[in-house]
Order: structure tokens, then sequence, then C-alpha cells
């Protein structure tokens, strides 16, 4: 068995590497025209749904954060992530691979995360152009 080049599920592809599964909420934040589709597209199909945007006003147990170096500080966007994200839940950093227009330093990452309170875990190629680092937000206390 094999996936199709056009469409189709791959349980090796990115969306499901990063640990999209079916019925999770999965909020997107930072879209433009340079996204990469076929992520989108994989990441839905895996939640089986579409995302949610900054508009949604509900808990979400992932977040997809599109961030460019030019989209001003990264820990202000790291922090708007985590308006609508549950106690232990993800940010998926997605951002241009090192050499591609407007990329981001892993040093800048590094130095971001703790600051807006979250873990660096893990990075992945995901796209011919763009990188996912994890970041976990802390549990809460309940």
């Amino acid at each position: 068995m094999s996936a199709t080049a056009e469409g189709g599920t791959d349980s090796s592809g990115p969306a499901s590497r990063l640990g999209f599964k079916a019925g999770m909420v999965v909020q997107e934040l930072g879209w433009d025209q340079d996204t990469d589709d076929q992520l989108r597209i994989a990441i839905e199909d895996a939640i089986d749904g579409d995302m949610v945007d900054s508009d949604y006003g509900n808990v979400v147990e992932a977040v997809v954060l599109w961030w460019r170096d030019d989209d001003g500080d990264l820990v202000d966007g790291l922090f708007d992530s985590i308006t609508d994200l549950v106690g232990g839940g993800v940010i998926w950093l997605l951002t241009p691979k090192v050499g591609r227009p407007n990329a981001v330093d892993p040093a800048d990452i590094a130095e971001a995360a703790p600051i807006a309170g979250l873990a660096l875990t893990t990075t992945a190629a995901v796209s011919n152009d763009w990188v996912a680092t994890k970041l976990i937000a802390p549990k809460t206390v309940g």
C-alpha cells in the first residue's frame, strides 16, 4: 500500500508525524499566501475537519503558527498563540527553512520559547520550504 502523490492519506506523512489525529481542535495562526497548502490540507485531513482561526473563542488542543522573520516579535507571537491553548497543549511553530526568504534563526526560537513560558522539544522538516518546531505549553494545575 502506498499513498498517492495527489491527495490520499499517508500515515507517515508530516501531519501524522506531527501527532495530529482525527477529532483534534487545531487553531491556525499566521496564515498568508506563502504557507504550504499541501501541509495545511494534510493537517485538516488528519484531524478530519477544518482548522479554526483566532476568532474561535474556545480551547484548542494544538496551534499551528506560521511565522516569518519579518512578522515581528516572536515572543509576542508565541504569547498570542497560547491564548486559546489548553494546558499541556502543543504549538507547532512553522518557519521557513534556513536559507529561504524570511527564515527564522533557530537561536531566536530557543530564546523566545522560555520567555513565553514554553518548552522547545523537537524540530522536523515538514515540506520543501517549511520546518516545524514543537513547543509545549505547561500543564495547568487543577
